[in-house]
């Protein structure tokens, strides 16, 4: 979501994040980074991968884990323990809505700002 090649505006962006915070003050509930990893545990059912993929430690992971689960007052990961195969961290039923609602959000989200992007740099660039 850039000007247009040979524009004035060719190398300027815009860039955005969606976070969630708490209505009346500004503390935040989910951070991008609290988010991105809830998607990818999702998604490898794993904090050690997540972590790994996140290039963050797996203890910082499971911080931002429990500050997730502290922010929003319910738990959203599931871990049982190593065996023959290893653990595994799934997301409980909150978590998976959670994400799953997330993933529309951001998806409908995108499509707006592209629109709304291509007008602004279409505008600005008569």
């Amino acid at each position: 979501m850039a000007g247009s090649k040979g524009s004035k505006y060719y190398d300027v962006y815009l860039d955005y994040s969606i976070f969630l915070k708490r209505r009346g003050s500004n503390e935040l509930v989910l951070s991008q980074e609290q988010i991105e990893l809830l998607l990818l545990v999702d998604e490898l059912q794993s904090i050690t991968a997540s972590a790994r993929q996140m290039c963050i430690s797996y203890r910082k992971a499971w911080e931002l884990v429990r500050q997730s689960e502290q922010n929003l007052g319910f738990t959203i990961i599931s871990k049982s323990r190593g065996g023959k195969n290893g653990g595994s961290s799934v997301l409980t039923p909150d978590g998976k809505l959670l994400a799953n609602a997330y993933r529309q959000l951001q998806a409908d989200f995108n499509s707006s700002v592209k629109r709304v992007v291509k007008e602004f740099f279409q505008t600005i660039n008569r």
